[in-house]
């Protein structure tokens, strides 16, 4: 396997250009698309790697599980500094494990609050809570995809603004934005080097929301005016992880290109551009990753084959 086993770990990096100029130069729904998938196969490639040095650090500990065989000099020979790389990837693999497993359970925990707080309530796609705190939320799942807003919300929007605001959270329904996102989330704790493509796709997916709601409603002016005034009074969801209306942060750029044209819709940018490059060089560091990956773990799995006794 050699250094090639290494490479998937520090791949991502490739695609930090591409995650900083896609939410300026891509359409939002491509841009989503595009960083959710580089962020996908880089995190799984990084795993998988990581677990294959892991089994070199597991043969060197005392009592190790693993079979005889995989100890034998060949199968650490496989990986360079085996000593100091496989004791090192076992604290690794063990915390993206965790990681991972905390995001999950608390991704969970949070819609199934969510919908246990709207027992009771009328099962329509659009409930309205009486509530004096402004706020509004897109709930995937159960027995339908809801959106909920509060009554303080819809007091500071003028009828325009409400149907915006309405479009705005059907679009993150009906394009399943919550997997994106979950996606991205679970990357970024497999590898902290896909952070930038996490924070990406969470402005992009707003983005696409925002696009979806001017077509909707018409005017892309009344969705700028909804999200300001959102912004201006609304305390963000009850959890981070539901998706929101007007969170803190890119809110003032959200607006700013609501004001401006529709993006265009292109399927892949020229590599003549400052975007193509850097959508091309996060292919293909992605497509390096997939295969770095693939040959350490076939290499991987033939050392093993050898070494096993029959």
């Amino acid at each position: 396997m050699g250094v090639f086993v290494f490479l998937p770990l520090v791949l991502p990096l490739t695609a930090w250009p591409i995650a900083r100029l896609a939410e300026q130069h891509l359409h939002p729904r491509a841009a989503t698309r595009l960083l959710t998938w580089v962020a996908a196969v880089m995190a799984t490639c990084s795993t998988v790697c990581l677990a294959l040095v892991m089994v070199v650090g597991t043969a060197q500990l005392p009592g190790n599980p693993l079979p005889d065989g995989w100890s034998d000099p060949e199968v650490r020979a496989a990986v360079p500094y085996d000593e100091v790389a496989g004791k090192a990837a076992i604290p690794a693999l063990v915390a993206v494990l965790a990681a991972c497993g905390r995001t999950l359970w608390r991704h969970g925990r949070v819609r199934r609050r969510a919908h246990r707080a709207l027992t009771g309530l009328p099962g329509t796609e659009v409930v309205v809570l009486p509530d004096g705190v402004p706020y509004a939320y897109a709930l995937p799942g159960g027995r339908r995809d809801r959106v909920v807003v509060t009554t303080a919300l819809l007091e500071c929007l003028e009828p325009a603004e409400r149907r915006a605001l309405f479009a705005h959270e059907r679009a993150h329904l009906s394009a399943r934005h919550h997997r994106f996102l979950l996606t991205v989330r679970l990357a970024a704790r497999a590898n902290p080097f896909l952070r930038p493509l996490c924070t990406a796709v969470s402005y992009s997916a707003e983005r696409w929301a925002d696009e979806e709601a001017a077509q909707t409603v018409g005017s892309r002016r009344a969705v700028a005016r909804a999200i300001g005034k959102a912004a201006l009074v609304s305390r963000g969801t009850p959890a981070p992880t539901l998706l929101g209306f007007a969170a803190a942060g890119p809110v003032p750029r959200r607006v700013a290109a609501l004001l401006g044209p529709a993006p265009a819709v292109r399927r892949w940018p020229s590599l003549f551009t400052s975007v193509g490059l850097a959508a091309w060089g996060a292919a293909v560091g992605t497509a390096v990753s997939a295969m770095s990956s693939a040959n350490s773990a076939v290499t991987m799995f033939f050392i093993l084959y050898a070494a096993t006794p029959l």
